[in-house]
């Protein structure tokens, strides 16, 4: 399953003081409702692992179920941001692609 999609960034409210802060985008609604019928449940957490290409940059990591967005939520990781000059309220172009079986 692939998916692209563009999304703002948002800080993890409960790191919102820290200066090592996690930043994540939520998956459509759509996508994420597939993700789950199709792979939900494979893993601890609800997590299911993907590729995810954002410009130049593309990395392996796990989307996660989020109750609070209703959708999965994925973690962009600082080096990534950097890389792609990324600024902290930006919305980004992801391309995912699931590698769980």
């Amino acid at each position: 399953m692939e998916v692209e999609f563009r999304a703002p960034l948002w800080r993890w409210k409960a790191r919102e003081e820290s200066s090592s802060s996690w930043f994540f985008v939520t998956l459509p609604k759509e996508a994420s409702d597939e993700i789950e019928d199709r792979f939900g449940g494979l893993r601890g957490f609800g997590s299911v692992r993907v590729e995810v290409t954002v410009g130049s940059t593309t990395w392996r990591t796990s989307v996660f179920p989020s109750s609070e967005h209703e959708a999965f939520v994925l973690p962009v990781k600082k080096a990534v941001r950097q890389a792609e000059d990324i600024a902290d309220d930006s919305t980004i172009t992801v391309l995912l692609s699931v590698v769980d079986s």
